[in-house]
């Protein structure tokens, strides 16, 4: 059960990927590679499948999340999970996932409008153009004038033609962060992490921990500072206030509540103001 709900959690990721990343979709461009992969089996691919041709628009990829907390309350039932809160924190943190998983595919399919980029692109390249012919030197052709040849290096038009090209291929790097450019999300190599990761800690590592040992300061409670702290000589942080002095002429008196003595007197003037109010209406 536990490599299996692992198993439809990493499924899941990758089903959205696929329909962002395109080096995922080329990898696995079909189903049955998700079943040669080891992350779907051949009745799962059967429903999915099924899903499909009756609803093929919409993604599947909560599907397996569906079947993760199917399994969670089937082991409740079986008494392999102690009580419901336990229950209850799986199917949260499935329902996390299945949320952030959404919102990734919302924010795919809500682009940034191609006539954007076209204008913001025109624009640098035009306007680098423009800066490069406006930042020749001329030599005047007027007569009777000292022909002085101005000659000089467009050190600030230089910097404006690297600062705008660059911004403009960062935010096309940007666009899309799941692309196949080299400074994209490597995320095959985070799928392949993931499940590996996964299978883990619900198999090679549950309820398995080292030896309950004492630890080198079981004695002292805890150490005054560890060994090769005084190699870098650096100093215990400290709070925003705790070298501001107030003087007690401008500290504020602290309002105290009066004693219950003044408290029942003023509750039984308001009681008698209240009844006089009453009878003269």
């Amino acid at each position: 059960m536990r490599r299996t709900i692992v198993r439809y959690v990493c499924l899941c990721i990758t089903m959205v990927l696929i329909r962002v990343a395109p080096r995922v979709k080329k990898r696995f461009p079909t189903l049955q590679r998700l079943v040669e992969a080891g992350l779907l089996t051949d009745s799962e691919r059967t429903i999915i499948a099924k899903m499909d041709e009756r609803f093929p628009r919409p993604s599947k990829h909560w599907m397996p999340i569906v079947w993760a907390a199917s399994i969670v309350t089937r082991a409740r039932k079986e008494g392999l999970i102690r009580d419901d809160f336990a229950v209850k924190t799986l199917i949260d943190q499935l329902n996390s996932l299945r949320d952030s998983a959404s919102i990734l595919l919302k924010y795919d399919t809500i682009t940034i409008p191609l006539v954007y980029t076209q204008v913001v692109t025109l624009a640098v390249y035009s306007y680098c153009a423009a800066n490069i012919l406006a930042s020749q030197w001329f030599e005047s052709s007027d007569e009777g004038k000292d022909q002085a040849l101005d000659v000089y290096f467009p050190f600030f038009s230089t910097l404006q033609f690297f600062f705008y090209m660059g911004w403009l291929k960062v935010a096309e790097v940007l666009i899309n962060p799941f692309g196949e450019d080299d400074e994209d999300f490597e995320v095959n190599w985070m799928i392949d992490e993931n499940l590996k990761g996964c299978y883990m800690i619900v198999d090679e590592m549950h309820h398995e921990h080292p030896e309950l040992m004492k630890d080198q300061y079981w004695d002292e409670v805890f150490p005054n500072e560890l060994p090769g702290a005084e190699e870098f000589h650096e100093q215990h942080p400290e709070a925003s206030t705790s070298k501001l002095e107030i003087p007690e002429a401008e500290a504020h008196l602290t309002s105290k509540l009066p004693p219950k003595i003044i408290v029942d007197d003023m509750v039984r003037a308001n009681n008698q103001r209240l009844k006089k109010e009453f009878f003269c209406c």
